[in-house]
């Protein structure tokens, strides 16, 4: 599905996989990994290309032809990496627009970002298993296993495993504007 939107908005724009690659500052051959499916772009990868064609995260996602009806399996979900030390997401939500659900996991020492950062929605974090600190807005709130936070993601936020152990937490945004 990434593969084909990403590959839509290519064409939409008149661009080779060259000339994308060359604005995004990644390699042709990782746009055309990500363009037939054969690889997950890391978040970095997905930041860079809603730059260059001057959109959102999740408008790369978008699926104009949803079904009304979503099944979301272990196993065939997208995938979204970021730089090693920082979190990843699947998704678990078709991109109607409407409402993201992300489940992400933190290994100890990880964090969403390197810095907090904001961006307009509503954000609910519930934390499945582990211990995950919740920055927001420049306060810190320790959550455990079971417990949830929700906020104005206008305010900079991030998400750290401060513990030994791994966290993991399911991320619901809406709209969807990672």
């Amino acid at each position: 599905m990434l593969g084909d939107r990403l590959r839509d908005l290519r064409q939409q724009h008149s661009l080779t996989l060259r000339q994308l690659a060359t604005a995004a500052e990644v390699s042709p051959a990782l746009l055309s990994q990500i363009e037939n499916g054969a690889t997950d772009p890391s978040l970095a990868t997905l930041r860079k290309l809603a730059q260059v064609f001057d959109t959102s995260i999740a408008e790369l996602f978008s699926e104009p032809e949803a079904p009304a009806v979503h099944l979301s399996r272990a196993g065939t979900r997208s995938r979204l990496t970021a730089p090693p030390g920082q979190i990843t997401y699947e998704r678990l939500t078709p991109g109607r627009g409407d409402l993201e659900v992300l489940q992400a996991y933190l290994a100890p020492g990880d964090a969403s970002s390197a810095e907090p950062w904001a961006h307009p929605s509503t954000e609910c974090a519930i934390v499945i298993a582990g211990e995950v600190v919740a920055e927001i807005g420049g306060e810190k709130h320790l959550l455990a296993a079971g417990e949830a936070v929700t906020f104005d993601s206008r305010l900079a936020h991030l998400y750290r495993n401060a513990s030994d152990e791994p966290a993991h937490l399911i991320i619901a945004v809406t709209p969807p504007n990672p």
